[in-house]
């Protein structure tokens, strides 16, 4: 019998499944993020290892939108639009940016994503050479959804899952 922390509770027996395991750290990285509107994680992974994450937020050095004020609500810009009036860098660019500056080889891997990548994501995505990818909320950017199914990428709705 193994010891544990008095107080504490045991484990449930089911594990995870190797897509709920991933998509739960996505949510944990969203939680570093900086942006004022969404919170976005997400990790890349290949064999069943996680790679490299990343959050959305000003790049680094810069400051973040808590302290500046977001330019995109103050512009009254919906979501899914203009992507270029906005200081911060989209998870998946974080994610993927980590893995060329550490010389991890990201081609065949599969993201794990809160949200649904935008067109911008989605073109780095396709040239990175990521196969798959698993998100968890749907974004309005069905160009992107066009050019992942252009691109022969298995791209899927995670869902929604209850946590009990």
């Amino acid at each position: 019998m193994s010891e544990h922390c008095p107080g504490k509770e045991e484990r449930p027996a089911r594990r995870p499944s190797w897509d709920e395991y991933f998509m739960d750290i996505t949510q944990v990285v969203a939680s570093r993020s900086t942006c004022l509107r969404r919170q976005v994680g997400a990790v890349i992974v290949k064999g069943k290892r996680l790679l490299t994450s990343g959050y959305n937020g000003a790049p680094q050095g810069l400051a973040h939108c808590g302290e500046v004020g977001c330019l995109r609500a103050a512009l009254g810009i919906p979501s899914g639009e203009r992507h270029e009036l906005c200081r911060g860098t989209h998870a998946e660019q974080n994610a993927i940016v980590q893995a060329a500056l550490y010389g991890v080889a990201i081609e065949g891997a599969t993201l794990y994503c809160t949200h649904q990548p935008c067109v911008a994501c989605t073109k780095l995505i396709i040239n990175a050479g990521i196969r798959r990818i698993v998100y968890l909320n749907a974004y309005p950017d069905d160009l992107a959804l066009e050019l992942i199914a252009g691109a022969g990428i298995d791209c899927e709705c995670f869902g929604e899952r209850s946590r009990g």
